[in-house]
């Protein structure tokens, strides 16, 4: 159960990342919203090479480390940044395919963390 939780919430997050260059989130993000769009884009899709890089290089493909207790904890903070930010006059996910993947990487990573207690 533990490994089959973690590794659908990394499937959905990563699946969430792909929804996310469609959905344009470089227009919400704080660090990303100010920049020119097409050197949005390229700064948003390029961070996400040094952050998965990380997460393979310290054990975040093996579901009882601590890596992926972390990446499991954000994906559950994650629905509640993309929540506050829903209102943001350039949101887009704002669809029932966004929020399902959204929201089931944030269930698996609950999911993961309680299966990684018991």
């Amino acid at each position: 159960m533990l490994e089959i939780a973690y590794y659908l919430m990394l499937a959905l997050f990563i699946t969430h990342e792909l929804d996310a260059v469609k959905r344009h989130e470089w227009r919400v993000l704080p660090l990303t919203s100010f920049l020119p769009e097409r050197v949005g884009e390229q700064v948003f899709i390029l961070a996400h090479v040094p952050l998965l890089g990380l997460i393979f290089i310290f054990e975040g493909m093996d579901p009882k480390s601590t890596t992926a207790q972390a990446v499991s904890l954000f994906s559950i903070i994650h629905i509640a940044l993309h929540f506050a930010f829903r209102n943001h006059p350039k949101n887009e996910f704002n669809n029932l395919i966004s929020w399902t993947i959204i929201g089931g990487a944030g269930f698996f990573g609950a999911l993961h963390l309680l299966a990684s207690l018991l």
